[in-house]
């Protein structure tokens, strides 16, 4: 058990009273209130916010998932660093055998006293996609939607979130079965009308992967899949804030259509993230990579090295929104669109992920459940 003192609470709004929170056993316990047993911090120069959920991340510090499958747990405990306590390691499309090893690694390979960001599932970007917005998937890769080649698809199983492309042969009835299973479905990678995308809608999906890429544009008498994503409340949506990937005045769009509480920022990440430029691998590509994007060698964006604080920053920038607006998309929004009540929020009896940020939105320490796994050489925490 212990109490930190911060200097400033979000939980993701700015909490009014003493910016004090105990824990104990893995979960916040009080917030704002006095409580004088086990160790005391005081973290008065950081301000102590909810961990960050990431629904979308490819690899890191030189892994990638889809073609590392046996690194995903390597890598998610060193993800803290970014402040990501929550994500979905994303395996692109591949053959379903490689998807089958990687969920196999999700279920049955994990370290033996493992310290690192929660996995609750993996997410499957593929392999049921419109080959004509491929993006940087491979499309002698893609299936059609058929259910016999799901049948061991389940949470229980590591199939958290499935991409799919609404208007695909089959599609339907393949968003309906996985939808039913609890599976989080979520259109992408389509050129889906708008009529196709409410159809994807009703008949489960309740997500957009990275919202205006590799999909349809808007038009003014085609709207398309983004324009249906934004015309639908009840779809969240995920957007990759770079400042490449999306423009601002589509950000700002987005942002008007209840953004605050339907966009969750992702980083779409790659094996770049935390390394430096050169060469890397997303699946069975290979991907250059400079200070600036990820690419494939004929331009194709393929992931990136965005950080969530950068999108965070970027999401202000862009906007004009607050910082505690801004972080309820890293927070409650992905928790919300994960079913996750007990995480991505500070208050009793939640899951005890949370970051502590300089003045000058930085990573200064991650706990996970309750436990320090990050702290930056820098940060100067003073436990008593």
């Amino acid at each position: 058990m212990y109490t930190i003192d911060a200097r400033k609470i979000y939980h993701p709004e700015m909490f009014k009273r003493e910016p004090r929170v105990s824990v104990d056993s893995g979960k916040f316990i009080t917030l704002g209130e006095q409580d004088k047993a086990g160790r005391h911090l005081r973290a008065l120069a950081y301000d102590l916010v909810p961990g960050f959920i990431e629904l979308q991340i490819n690899g890191a510090f030189g892994k990638d998932f889809t073609s590392q499958p046996d690194s995903l747990w390597q890598v998610a405990e060193q993800l803290p660093e970014f402040g990501i306590t929550t994500c979905l390691p994303t395996i692109i499309t591949s053959p379903l055998e490689v998807m089958e090893n990687a969920l196999q690694v999700w279920k049955n390979n994990k370290p033996a006293g493992y310290k690192g960001t929660y996995l609750p599932g993996l997410h499957l970007e593929g392999p049921f996609l419109n080959p004509k917005k491929k993006g940087a998937h491979v499309e002698g890769l893609f299936q059609m939607a058929d259910p016999r080649l799901v049948q061991e698809w389940t949470p229980q199983n590591g199939v958290r979130m499935v991409t799919i492309a609404p208007e695909i042969p089959g599609a339907i009835n393949l968003i309906l079965t996985l939808s039913q299973r609890g599976i989080l479905m979520s259109a992408g990678h389509s050129l889906a009308d708008v009529h196709q995308a409410r159809a994807g809608f009703g008949a489960g999906i309740r997500y957009a992967t990275h919202l205006f890429n590799a999909m349809t544009p808007i038009h003014h008498r085609e709207p398309g899949l983004a324009m249906a994503v934004l015309d639908h409340a009840e779809i969240s949506f995920g957007m990759i804030l770079d400042g490449i990937h999306v423009a601002p005045e589509l950000v700002r769009l987005a942002w008007y259509y209840q953004g605050n509480r339907r966009l969750t920022l992702v980083t779409d990440a790659c094996a770049a993230q935390g390394m430096p430029a050169g060469s890397y691998h997303l699946g069975n590509n290979e991907i250059l990579v400079d200070e600036f994007s990820a690419r494939l060698a004929d331009g194709t964006l393929a992931g990136s090295t965005l950080t969530p604080l950068k999108a965070l920053q970027n999401l202000q920038a862009f906007t004009k929104c607050s910082f505690q607006e801004a972080l309820a998309c890293l927070t409650t929004n992905p928790a919300r669109v994960l079913g996750q009540r007990d995480r991505g929020v500070i208050r009793p009896g939640a899951v005890a992920d949370f970051v502590l940020l300089s003045a000058d939105q930085q990573v200064a320490a991650t706990f996970v459940a309750g436990e320090l796994l990050y702290q930056a050489p820098w940060a100067n925490l003073a436990w008593e």
